[in-house]
């Protein structure tokens, strides 16, 4: 990019020395002479070099707004960290332009013996806020934090929810050029987290430039207009939200698996029934369950009772990796489906047909009930991937959301109404 980029990583590397603490001070170096001088002998220590990024390079623009995401151990936070200046590259360059802040460890700096206030002015200092911004945002911090009350409150007699939103508070009324976030959406109840969200949705729409890491991939392809994905610290893929986000999720290989479950845990003797194994029936021949968006879906569960259950049905539920739940498949739904209930072996299949499920990993939920009594619970039987494709017949363009539904369009003009009634009265005054 040109002088306008707002970042520029080139050829970055980070090494960390495994087994050993770097001697980096004064103390460290003393000790390892001593050593070396008792023993006769150059100290050997065993080590191994373990590299958290390699060879990354890229480059932000200003104003845009970059996701990146990856398995945890990835690299991530190795390159915030580098970005933010806390620690050095062992190879390449990061070029920054503008004021930086980094939204990285919430709470660090605060003290348990200062108030709120105190405690606020110390990180905002800390984070780079001059007084007088601290000054003139105070309110709004206290306000955004929930804690207008306690400000002048040891923290020590905070909760750690209170402390930890009125840290989060503190750092997102920074106003710098460049805003780098590390996964701090996980903060506070469901409601302040919504409220974080939208604080960043309103930094990213101020046309300042954000790196933001997250798990939630729903918030990054929401405020991001580019996705970096890091694999083994390299850069695996940069390009689109979407396309980001599904091979974020293809590289997930520990979530994929054949579809099927065979029962390995033991029946317990008062044990009515049992779920002896389930499947997923794709058209494809693949070792793992992946399926296209918009294929059919069919189950198929094999149940044992051991004594005859009358009302015996299975339910089925479908969840996404953040444990929601995005559809339910029960016997109950099919009005014209009965079980006999006698004793045995039964083997229940769920045709569904197309099902309009956004591409990503789905985990498979099994359940079996007689009357309103549980029998049995299998919170995740197997996982299945749906990879995206042209669902829409539009280029693959998607606006978002976890459901697909199939949709039809018109258009008409407040002209065309016109002309049409125009049309009518005309025939009118002809007959």
């Amino acid at each position: 990019m040109s002088e306008l980029s707002a970042i520029e990583v080139k050829n970055l590397s980070k090494r960390y020395q495994l087994g050993t603490i770097g001697a980096t001070t004064l103390r460290d170096s003393l000790v390892r002479l001593a050593r070396r001088v008792r023993n006769g002998r150059a100290e050997t220590t065993v080590s191994e070099e373990f590299w958290a990024l390699r060879d990354v390079s890229f480059n932000v623009a200003r104003g845009e707004v970059l996701g990146i995401i990856g398995k945890n151990g990835a690299g991530k936070s190795t390159l915030l960290k580098v970005l933010s200046r806390i620690t050095d590259p062992t190879e390449g360059e990061a070029i920054i332009r503008g004021r930086v802040a980094s939204l990285l460890e919430v709470g660090t700096g605060f003290h348990p013996e200062l108030t709120g206030r105190e405690n606020t002015y110390l990180n905002g200092a800390i984070l780079g806020m001059r007084k007088r911004e601290i000054d003139e945002k105070l309110e709004a911090i206290s306000e955004f934090a929930g804690v207008e009350k306690f400000m002048d409150t040891p923290a020590k007699r905070y909760s750690s929810g209170m402390r930890v939103r009125l840290a989060f508070a503190v750092a997102a009324h920074l106003d710098p050029d460049i805003l780098i976030i590390d996964e701090v959406l996980a903060v506070g109840d469901a409601a302040f987290q919504q409220k974080c969200l939208g604080k960043i949705g309103e930094v990213a729409e101020s046309g300042r430039t954000v790196l933001f890491v997250s798990h939630n991939m729903a918030a990054i392809q929401s405020f991001c207009s580019r996705v970096l994905v890091i694999e083994g610290g390299t850069v695996a893929f940069d390009g689109s939200p979407s396309d980001g986000v599904e091979r974020y999720y293809s590289g997930l290989t520990e979530l994929r698996t054949t579809g099927e479950y065979r029962r390995t845990r033991p029946i317990p003797d008062t044990a009515p029934a049992w779920v002896t194994s389930a499947r997923l029936i794709t058209k494809r021949d693949s070792e793992t369950a992946e399926l296209n968006t918009g294929d059919p879906l069919s189950f198929e569960v094999a149940v044992t009772a051991r004594t005859p259950l009358p009302g015996l049905v299975v339910g089925i539920g479908i969840e996404n990796v953040r444990g929601v739940r995005v559809c339910t498949f029960h016997t109950k739904c099919d009005p014209q489906f009965e079980v006999e209930g006698s004793a045995g072996d039964y083997l229940f299949r769920c045709d569904v047909g197309e099902v309009g499920l956004a591409g990503g990993v789905y985990h498979v939920r099994i359940q079996i009930e007689t009357g309103n009594e549980s029998v049995e619970l299998i919170e995740s039987a197997f996982t299945f991937l749906l990879l995206s494709t042209d669902y829409f017949k539009n280029g693959g363009r998607l606006v978002g959301g976890a459901i697909l539904v199939p949709q039809r369009w018109s258009l008409q003009r407040p002209t065309d109404r016109r002309l049409a009634e125009d049309d009518v009265r005309a025939c009118s005054l002809s007959s």
